[in-house]
């Protein structure tokens, strides 16, 4: 019933290895559907070499699952509040580059370092604590 939404979120998460962003099976992309109220988000532990568009989950903004056979990533909870608390959130994006966790463990927000950062935000990326 979710081909589309399931192919989307398919692609952008075989982006994540291609580009660097994720070691292992860590990281995951999900995708929203709006209209419906749902989002697709990559299963738990499944190898992105063994991924398939099948194998994305859907579920509601309350993090059940609607469709799909797999258990879903174990940020989905995470996802599901932030579609629900930001409306104009249209995917999510969650990494393990090297360099991002590296940082994310120094617990420092990330400063403005240039024009091409100041380009998309005028304000430090902040780091929350964990």
């Amino acid at each position: 019933m979710y081909t589309s939404l399931k192919e989307e979120c398919y692609e952008a998460n075989m982006q994540l290895p291609k580009l660097g962003l994720v070691l292992f099976t860590f990281g995951n992309v999900s995708a929203v559907d709006r209209q419906q109220g749902v989002f697709a988000i990559k299963p738990s532990g499944v190898p992105y070499d063994e991924l398939t568009p099948y194998d994305i989950v859907i579920c509601d903004y309350d993090a059940k699952v609607v469709e799909g056979t797999m258990r879903p990533s174990s940020d989905t909870k995470t996802h599901a509040l932030l579609y629900k608390t930001w409306e104009k959130i249209g995917g999510i994006s969650h990494t393990h580059s090297t360099h991002a966790v590296a940082w994310s463990q120094a617990g420092i927000d990330i400063p403005i370092f240039g024009t091409t950062h100041a380009d998309h935000t005028h304000q430090d990326i902040p780091c929350a604590p964990h």
